[in-house]
């Protein structure tokens, strides 16, 4: 317990710090409303969009045992966009060359891909897991007496 207790303070510590970096670093933005506003509408845009739509999405396509699953996709697919696409659909040139000095657009598609493909295969290895306990189940019971497992020397003619 007093590991857990000294842990959750020095978590909460570090937050503070950081939440105190961050209203350092915007005082100190040549244009902290434009930073504001874009914190601002960054929360909108979360929590009247991407959040309900993750919810939705969750509940009305898949059944409760991929629902998390998908969920987490959602949000770190959701994430990668809202991080990349202001620098995508700015328009002219980024003031600093370096910002973007990469295919963003194709590289967003790719890692979008991958998050798809990961989802899909833990959705695909979590269904054959649960298929192959259920056959295991099923021969415990039935499959034993078949291949002289316990009770292996009664026949019920199903031969």
């Amino acid at each position: 317990m007093r590991t857990a207790g000294a842990a959750r303070y020095a978590l909460g510590g570090l937050g503070v710090l950081l939440i105190g970096t961050g209203v350092r670093l915007v005082v100190a933005e040549p244009d902290p409303a434009g930073v504001l506003l874009w914190l601002a509408g960054a929360l909108v845009l979360h929590d009247g969009f991407l959040a309900p739509l993750v919810l939705a999405v969750g509940l009305l396509l898949v059944g409760r045992r991929h629902r998390g699953t998908l969920r987490g996709a959602l949000v770190v697919a959701g994430g990668l966009v809202l991080v990349t696409l202001p620098l995508l659909v700015r328009p002219g040139e980024p003031p600093n060359p370096s910002a973007l000095p990469l295919p963003y657009g194709r590289n967003l598609a790719i890692v979008l891909a991958v998050v798809a493909a990961g989802t899909t295969a833990r959705v695909l290895v979590r269904r054959r897991r649960e298929r192959a306990q259920r056959d295991d189940g099923d021969d415990g019971a039935a499959g034993g007496e078949r291949d002289g497992g316990v009770g292996g020397g009664r026949d019920d003619g199903d031969g």
